[in-house]
């Protein structure tokens, strides 16, 4: 296992080298990835991490395409809060019912998003083994992976 180094050979499992890191700067995947799972191509860096099997690469990707919806309805949900504060505060007098609308619809939105994450790790814990759990544990705990 290549323990977070470039590997001159190019495979891609490694994060790409970035010209503006030096030598002894730590990569940070969030740094490159906007679609929230904190690491640019997850599905192929948790299966070279993990060392995942064919059945539970099939399981994973299941999992980050659900996520990754739920990342999306929270991006649409974000964008109606903020139509709705700016309506709030558009009119002669702050419409205090739209912003309160809007924070409800940020609150749920969130707790749809984080409940989510919880039953994808869940989902993910429950097809490895002992081991790749143990990996899995140090990726979270070391921000390398970010749910």
């Amino acid at each position: 296992m290549c323990h977070g180094t470039r590997e001159p050979s190019g495979c891609g499992c490694a994060p790409p080298a970035r010209h503006d890191q030096s030598p002894h700067h730590h990569y940070s995947p969030g740094d490159d990835f906007a679609g929230g799972f904190g690491i640019r191509r997850p599905l192929r860096f948790l299966a070279w991490k993990l060392e995942l099997t064919e059945p539970q690469l099939a399981r994973f990707a299941a999992v980050i395409n659900e996520l990754k919806t739920e990342r999306a309805q929270a991006a649409v949900d974000d964008r109606r809060a903020l139509t709705l504060l700016a309506d709030a505060a558009t009119a002669d007098e702050f419409d205090t019912g739209k912003a309160n609308e809007a924070a409800k619809l940020r609150v749920e939105s969130a707790q749809r998003l984080q409940q989510r994450v919880a039953d994808s790790l869940a989902q993910m814990h429950a097809v490895l083994e002992s081991g790749q759990r143990a990996r899995l544990a140090y990726l979270l705990r070391t921000g390398t992976l970010v749910m």
